[in-house]
């Protein structure tokens, strides 16, 4: 897989009481970080793929394997950037 971010959040309410929506999450933080990689590589165009890929966590145990695998995973690669 290509570069590419994990999140694990809760999303805030609006001043209406409903959530933000997780199209509208990814637009505010694709949308400026796609701006400043391409201003700092002096490059226009897509960054990001059009797609994401969800997955609802749903209890404790759940969150706490995600987490589990971001921290691993973040280390193996980190390591394998040294090499």
């Amino acid at each position: 897989m290509p570069d590419h971010v994990h999140l694990i959040y809760s999303p805030l309410r609006r001043d209406d009481g409903w959530s933000y929506s997780l199209p509208e999450i990814m637009k505010a933080i694709k949308g400026p970080a796609a701006w400043r990689i391409n201003h700092m590589s002096s490059r226009t165009g897509p960054v990001w793929q059009e797609e994401f890929f969800d997955h609802v966590l749903r209890s404790n145990e759940s969150l706490m394997e995600k987490v589990d695998y971001l921290q691993e995973s973040t280390a193996s690669r980190a390591g394998s950037l040294r090499e």
